[in-house]
């Protein structure tokens, strides 16, 4: 593969190192830093080995054809039988051979069928044509079917049941049926073919972002295979839906639920049609782009040409089809689906979109943080003010249609109605009162395994697994919210009329919470209020229930109390990430975990596979080299400043004037030599904010202005362009004109907007300095019940305990990515200066990456580092 990325030998024992895993279907951690061009690496070596494997597959299958077909498939009794078998026996051998060979040319029949179906489409622009002039045909039928049947009910709008308001109808229940007592059959009137059609081998390859994902699939259709390779974007309704009045609900939560319910609408509509005699029903909406023969139609067309998902949502458009229903249509037959990894490794997402794992490949890309995503994706928090208005609402809700809701939803309802009443009394305090003016008499953090908190809650007697499957299944969260919707407002505008009496409670109860937020000018507690505002808070406590149902040994609950019952918190931690890994694990052929970064490995080889029970000659550990010059780097760990000041940036020292004054010191130095951008990552947000404070106080700050345009990193993400843009065009401009001014200075923050997924590549980041070392806070209650978890399971590791190995690992895995900014193209180039004499201990420097850390020059005094950086500023080769 002839890629600009690399250097041959490098892209060699990458695909080798890939080829192998694949073929003897490893769990591989493969780190390759972006100047590899790794991600279309991964994919070309990956397809390459898929394509050899059909190969060999396909010519398996037409021998063992070609044997059955002229008599000399194996029969029983053959030399390779020790015995003669009995007529029993051979029967049973005769059928197995038969049943194969039928199976076998079913499953030829099918993939000739579908691949000449594909090269049809992809040739024959007439169908194209053919099938829009079809749907132009069929709206125009159905808009006049429409005009006739309003015709028909003009006069009749006093249908409702029970003196119920327009449209009300949809907000009631239906009768719910657990799993046991009826299977759920789709309303779709689908081919038999095609819902049985079997899953080809394919590769799985998630990333982190839709962005990164697009971004990928574009790099793939300029690649060798882009032309022939039958590849499907996924994505969440959020991304890909085109209902523009679904897309206006914004919230995730709120689109797939109302998603659902129209599903569940046209799934009805028929047997609704079908009940003469009775009250006509109020009409429920259902969703134009829900069409079989459509998505059908839109599933080809993926399969045909290689789309991104801002073109799937364009074709999903024009064709009047769901795309997001409409590619996963597509999942069995592609060769390749990209996908975001949180679709992925969460299982009932999986099982939703109809991704089938077994025996497939999977690649996971941006993997770095692979761990903490798992941790969150699983993990739920709910508030005190979400409990209580969950409860308000739900109260509500039940008074107001008791009488038409059957015995089935009413049961379930008073459960959920129970579970909130004692979470929020195992909070200390009551649903019958304002969250916000309840005090907590014992304020604190209480953490206790899953057990013991039902047990204290008093809910061990009610089935959660069932709880949360009707909450699932009857999607009371969206007609909570379709309820709230209606009937929230100023107390002023709610009617007062004996329908709506009842719910001027609901009205009084939000506003209340509302002025008591405004009171306070407490920021947490508005910008909950808003979130309240934004998604039914019943969403959020499906989660939490969810969470409950996780084994009692794989997590805790933390119990935050704080101020007032609804500052208060429930929160589920998952610690055991492995348990949900492992399905993923056990049913792949091989996965592939890739980063530029990955280091520290022994993370994911002991905390997420050895826990999860992969035997370890299955793992094998990849690391390549950056395409760069050594020339082309100057990493340093610095051990004292200009004044002699030893660097040791811990909670005690850090914030000492000396210390802070020492870095204005270095950075003024640094900033006189170095041309272009300079990024200065700091350890958070209070820390930085402290130190610009105390630059300004002693004039360090006017210092450093001098020389370089000063910028900050905002806290909120809306803002982080546009202070991209200045800095950007601040260099640009300094580097034109000349004079005084050399470039910018950009502090940013470990973990912080700018340290993931911005590259600072040529004069945005000449040099990147890091200042101390990014701890976590030990004191934090979840990671402390982690590393006391990890102590009890894992062994210990050259004598370290497993918890200080983990904060060590998270120090540096941040470090890692932040300083893996600047280098991002195979001629880029610049320095990398680590504050801290800590740096240089064995058992942090090996944890550095591999690239950076075989040119690492550690430096006791800061005269021989500046020196050193004076030389790369005159280097004709970095200048060039």
């Amino acid at each position: 593969f002839p890629f600009p990325y690399a250097p041959y030998r490098i892209q060699e024992q990458f695909m080798e190192a890939l080829y192998g895993a694949l073929e003897a279907g490893r769990v591989g951690i493969f780190e390759s830093p972006t100047g590899t061009g790794k991600s279309l690496s991964l994919i070309c070596g990956a397809l390459s080995w898929l394509r050899d494997w059909e190969e060999r597959r396909r010519q398996d299958e037409a021998r063992l054809l070609a044997l059955g077909a002229g008599g000399q498939a194996r029969q029983p009794g053959s030399a390779d039988t020790a015995e003669q078998p009995d007529w029993v026996t051979a029967f049973v051998q005769k059928k197995e051979e038969r049943d194969m060979l039928d199976r076998l040319q079913e499953e030829q029949i099918r993939r000739k069928k579908r691949e000449d179906n594909l090269e049809k489409i992809r040739h024959n622009v007439q169908l194209k044509y053919a099938a829009k002039r079809k749907r132009c045909e069929e709206d125009e039928a159905k808009r006049l079917l429409q005009l006739s049947k309003e015709a028909l009910s003009q006069g009749a709008a006093e249908g409702a049941l029970d003196q119920l308001e327009h449209n009300e109808e949809e907000l009631i229940l239906a009768e719910y049926e657990s799993d046991d007592e009826k299977k759920v059959v789709s309303g779709l009137e689908e081919d038999d073919d095609d819902l049985e059609e079997e899953h080809v081998t394919k590769i799985y390859y998630c990333s982190r972002t839709h962005s990164q994902l697009s971004q990928f699939v574009r790099e793939v259709q300029k690649s060798p295979f882009g032309k022939d390779i039958r590849l499907v974007s996924l994505g969440s309704r959020q991304n890909l839906c085109v209902n523009e009045e679904v897309r206006r609900l914004g919230a995730l939560q709120l689109i797939n639920d109302r998603c659902m319910e129209m599903q569940k609408n046209k799934h009805e509509k028929k047997s609704d049609e079908e009940t003469e005699g009775k009250k006509r029903r109020v009409g429920r909406a259902v969703c134009p782009f829900y069409s079989y023969e459509q998505m059908q139609f839109l599933r080809d067309e993926v399969l045909v040409e290689v789309k991104d998902i801002e073109q799937l949502v364009s074709l999903g458009r024009e064709t009047k089809a769901c795309p997001y229903y409409g590619s996963r249509f597509a999942i069995p037959a592609a060769q390749l689906v990209v996908l975001p990894y949180q679709m992925l490794l969460h299982e009932p997402t999986r099982n939703a979109a109809g991704i089938k794992l077994k025996d497939q490949v999977v690649i996971i890309d941006e993997a770095h943080n692979l761990i903490d995503t798992i941790t969150c994706i699983h993990s739920a928090e709910v508030s005190g003010s979400q409990l209580c208005c969950a409860h308000s609402q739900l109260s509500q809700y039940m008074e107001r249609y008791r009488k038409r809701l059957k015995a089935k939803n009413l049961m379930y309802i008073k459960q959920i109605l129970y579970l909130l009443e004692q979470f929020v009394g195992i909070l200390g305090g009551n649903v019958n009162q304002n969250p916000a003016c309840q005090a907590v008499s014992q304020t604190g953090t209480v953490l206790k395994s899953i057990n013991d908190f039902l047990f204290q809650s008093q809910i061990d007697n009610i089935n959660l697994f069932k709880v949360q499957r009707y909450c699932e299944k009857s999607l009371i969260s969206r007609k909570l919210f379709g309820f709230v919707e209606r009937y929230e407002g100023p107390a002023s505008a709610v009617k007062t009329n004996k329908e709506n009496q009842k719910l001027a409670g609901l009205q009084n109860f939000l506003l209340t919470l509302q002025q008591e937020s405004d009171k306070k000018g407490d920021p947490p507690v508005e910008a909950e209020h808003d979130q309240l505002r934004a998604a039914s808070p019943l969403m959020h406590i499906e989660g939490f229930l969810s969470a409950l149902t996780n084994a009692n040994q794989d997590g805790r609950v933390i119990l935050n109390r704080q101020g007032t019952v609804g500052q208060s918190s429930l929160k589920f931690l998952l610690l055991n990430p492995a348990v949900h890994f492992a399905k993923v694990v056990d049913e792949c052929r091989a996965v592939i975990i890739a980063g530029g970064t990955m280091q520290p490995v022994a993370d994911f080889r002991e905390q997420l596979l050895c826990c999860a029970g992969v035997d370890p000659a299955r793992i094998v550990e990849f690391s390549c080299g950056h395409v760069i010059p050594p020339e082309n780097i100057l990493p340093i760990i610095l051990c004292s400043g200009p004044s002699n000041q030893q660097l040791e940036f811990t909670y005690q020292t850090r914030d000492l004037p000396q210390m802070m004054e020492e870095t204005g010191r270095i950075l003024c130095n640094l900033c006189n030599v170095i041309p272009g951008g300079v990024v200065c990552f700091f350890p958070s947000y209070e820390y930085e904010k402290q130190v610009y404070g105390h630059w300004e106080k002693t004039g360090l700050l006017s210092r450093l202005a001098a020389k370089k345009k000063i910028f900050q990193e905002p806290k909120k993400a809306n803002q982080v362009e546009q202070v991209l843009v200045e800095y950007a065009k601040c260099i640009k401009r300094c580097s034109q004109t000349g004079g005084q001014m050399t470039g910018a200075l950009l502090l940013s923050v470990v973990g912080g907007k700018m340290s993931e997924g911005i590259n600072f590549s040529d004069d945005l980041g000449r040099c990147v300095i890091m200042v101390g070392m990014p701890y976590p806070n030990i004191k934090s209650p979840e990671l402390q019940e982690k590393m006391t978890w990890l102590d009890r399971t894992m062994p210990r590791a050259a004598g370290q305990a497993p918890s200080r190995v983990l904060i060590e690992n998270l120090c540096m895995k941040a470090v890692n990515q932040s300083i893996g900014r600047a280098i991002r193209h195979q001629k880029d180039f610049a320095s990398i200066l680590l504050l801290d004499h800590r740096y240089a201990r064995p058992a942090i420097f090996n944890k550095l990456p591999q690239w950076i850390r075989e040119r690492t020059q550690v430096k006791p005094a800061f005269g021989s580092a500046f020196a050193e950086l004076r030389k790369v500023r005159t280097c004709p080769v970095l200048c060039s």
